[in-house]
This record gives C-alpha cells, structure tokens and sequence, in this order.
C-alpha cells in the first residue's frame, strides 16, 4: 500500500508546523524566565517542616478511613 504524494505532503507539513510551534513556545518561556528576578533563596528547613507536617496529615487521614 503506497501513500499518496499529497497525503505525505499534508503529514510533512503538519509535522513540521507541530515542531515549529514547540521551539516558539519554548523559545518565549525561555524568555519570559530570563525577564524574571531571581526569587528569594530557598529556605530548606520550611521545605522539610512542611513535607513533614502533610505526612502527619497524611498518615492521620489514612488512620482515621480504617
């Protein structure tokens, strides 16, 4: 089974306007990222009091749909 010449036409040109429209999305997230101040450092002993606290949580809800 062969494909025709204008149907492989079609699938090219849709490949090619998919990947273009990915390197431009990527292209303006890149830059809208570079325009971004840096954030505050992260603070990791919130990090790890926070992740502690929802396995509490967690672990509570799980104990209590026993």
């Amino acid at each position: 089974m062969s494909i025709k010449p204008q149907i492989l036409a079609a699938i090219s040109g849709a490949i090619a306007a998919y990947i273009a429209d990915e390197e431009a999305g990527q292209a303006a997230a890149a830059g809208m990222m570079a325009a971004m101040p840096p954030g505050p450092p992260l603070n990791l002993w919130a990090l790890a009091g926070r992740q502690e606290a929802m396995q509490l949580r967690l672990l509570a809800q799980r104990r209590s749909l026993r």
